[in-house]
């Protein structure tokens, strides 16, 4: 795929939970939480990749069914970041989530020869888990394609200058919200 966006989420606080919790409600917390999840890429027309732990990894563009991928992945990372936050199961738990996202190409397909999997490759994707890593709590950091994309319709804060494992020094984007657009009146 010459053009995707790929976002990785991490719930925080979630390894230290469960040492506390016990193992059925914990399961069923993350299942609540990522149930959810898999709400919205179906709303944003996105494809749930996999998940990795407490990780949620999500993609756009590998169909062009729903419009503008990029938009609607920015869109359900906000969602995904206030749905944590607002969450009273959550909250009481004092769980949190960072994302990365990315945007280029990618590699996709079916892998294995038992329990097969659809899986994406590439630097776009490992961009947005080293960006993902390198988020704190309640943050979602961008690429600079992405940035660009993205920067009529959404806020950022100023660029930061980061040394990302296996890319080295690159510019990233913390994206904050949608810009608000001001009614007639």
């Amino acid at each position: 795929h010459a053009d995707v966006t790929v976002m990785f989420a991490d719930i925080t606080n979630f390894t230290q939970l469960t040492l506390q919790m016990q193992p059925r409600r914990m399961v069923d917390l993350l299942n609540k939480v990522f149930s959810w999840f898999d709400s919205m890429t179906d709303k944003y027309g996105l494809e749930k990749i996999k998940t990795i732990g407490d990780a949620y990894m999500v993609v756009g563009g590998l169909t062009r069914s729903h419009g503008d991928y990029v938009r609607n992945i920015a869109d359900m990372a906000l969602e995904m970041r206030e749905f944590i936050s607002l969450h009273p199961d959550l909250a009481s738990h004092n769980l949190g989530i960072h994302m990365g996202i990315a945007t280029g190409p990618a590699v996709a397909g079916v892998i294995g020869s038992k329990r097969f999997i659809y899986d994406v490759w590439g630097d776009t994707v490992n961009i947005a888990s080293r960006l993902s890593d390198d988020g704190e709590r309640g943050e979602i950091l961008t690429d600079k394609t992405t940035y660009s994309r993205l920067r009529k319709h959404y806020t950022f804060d100023p660029p930061d200058i980061v040394d990302i494992r296996g890319k080295g020094k690159m510019a990233i984007y913390k994206l904050k919200g949608r810009v608000q657009t001001s009614s007639p009146g």
